[in-house]
Parts: C-alpha cells; structure tokens; sequence
C-alpha cells in the first residue's frame, strides 16, 4: 500500500472521474445536515492498541525516519512522484505543504488523513480521501504500515477505528478500498475483516508507470450496523 497503493500493508486511491462519481449538488429537498463537514473538530482516534491523529510538520523527522528505511517496502505500490515536485521525504517544507493540505481537506469536509501510533511511535497512516457527498455519500481509503510493525495487525485495528469515525460520525453511506491483487500484504488486511471483494478493475490506476488491475472492496453503513458490534469486540472493545 503506497502513497497511494499499498505496501504490505498499504493502499490510498486518487478522487474518482468527476463525471462518473460525481460532485454533484443533492437533489430539492435533500437533508442538507448529510453534507456538513461532520468530524471536521475531531483530532485523535483511539484503537484497543493504536492511536490515530492527523500528522503535523513536528512529526516529520519520525515520518522521514521511517519512509527512508521503508522505501523497497512501500515505493513499488505506489505511483511515481511527479518529475520536478519536491521530494516530501527529504523536503520539510514539502512535508509542511502536505499536512496543511490535509488540515484544509479536514476543514472542508473532503479527507482525513490520520498518522498510526503505536505505543507513542509514529507506525504509518491511513486516509481517508476524496470524500464525496450529494447522493454518492462514499469515500476512499489508503494506508500503509512501517515493515517492523506489519504482522501485528495494527491495521486491521486501524482499519476498524476507521469505519466506526467514517460510518458513526461522518454518516457516510459507503467506503471503498483498492488494491492491486499481486499485493497479499494488503489483501490480508481487508480479508481479516472480511471487507466484500466487488471484483477487478482493469488497469484502475497508474503505479509505477504501470497501469495495474485493482481488486476493488466495499463496505457500506448497512453492512457497518450488521456487523459493528462483531469489528469492535473483536478489535476495538
């Protein structure tokens, strides 16, 4: 799962084709409280074991740290970084430029991007991204896990604290989830939890100068109220 894939552990998708999961304005009538920014104040997440929170420019020694020592882990699942952007692993200010993004993204109601702690240690993150409201009401999920902390299911966990803050507080209705099938780091994630597989998407995204199938998985608020009380016995209570 990379940047936006997946490295053991890994996975972030780019916002879909506006003219076919579109942005468009919610019929007459429509309950206008579903499009507030919901969640836009909360700051931390908490897990049985991990700590979600969004990522300041304070904790880019912590990132850079472990991207470095993460690059074979994570760089083959993710798309290139664009020829003349700065590199946000080396670049403070690139890292500074990212997290106020997100911190706008949260303002707006349209991403939350979350670092994983695990014991007070920076681990990964999970995103949430391109949020969509009108009829659509979905969005998509990416994460990734430093390689020492894989094999702990800190994701699956995270995963979870995820779906109760996506389903529970920003009343989503859907989020979906992509991953290139070659990548059992990844699909072991979303099979702990038993996310519904909705088949191949042929050639869904661009990595590494490759346009790569993707398994795309789905989990809706209907699914969310069958089967909350069974996630966070298991992961989270």
């Amino acid at each position: 799962m990379g940047r936006r894939g997946m490295a053991a552990d890994r996975i972030d998708l780019p916002s879909p084709p506006r003219g076919v999961e579109g942005l468009a304005s919610p019929p007459p009538g429509y309950d206008a409280l579903r499009d507030s920014p919901r969640g836009a104040s909360v700051s931390t997440l908490f897990g049985r074991r991990v700590l979600l929170r969004p990522l300041t420019v304070n904790d880019f020694r912590s990132w850079q740290e472990v991207r470095r020592r993460n690059t074979d882990w994570l760089t083959r699942w993710e798309p290139s970084r664009v020829p003349g952007q700065p590199d946000v692993v080396e670049d403070r200010d690139a890292f500074a430029v990212r997290c106020s993004a997100r911190q706008r993204e949260r303002q707006l109601g349209t991403g939350y991007g979350f670092g994983i702690f695990v014991d007070g240690e920076f681990a990964g993150e999970v995103n949430l991204s391109s949020v969509q409201r009108g009829p659509f009401q979905s969005a998509y999920v990416g994460y990734w896990i430093d390689e020492r902390h894989a094999g702990h299911n800190y994701v699956p966990e995270a995963l979870v604290v995820l779906m109760r803050f996506v389903f529970d507080e920003l009343r989503l209705h859907r989020m979906q989830i992509a991953i290139i099938p070659r990548n059992s780091n990844s699909r072991r994630v979303v099979e702990k939890l038993k996310v519904r597989d909705e088949g191949v998407a042929i050639r869904y995204l661009e990595i590494n100068g490759v346009w790569e199938d993707h398994i795309r998985y789905g989990v809706t608020t209907e699914e969310w109220t069958e089967r909350r009380d069974e996630l966070l016995g298991e992961w989270i209570d």
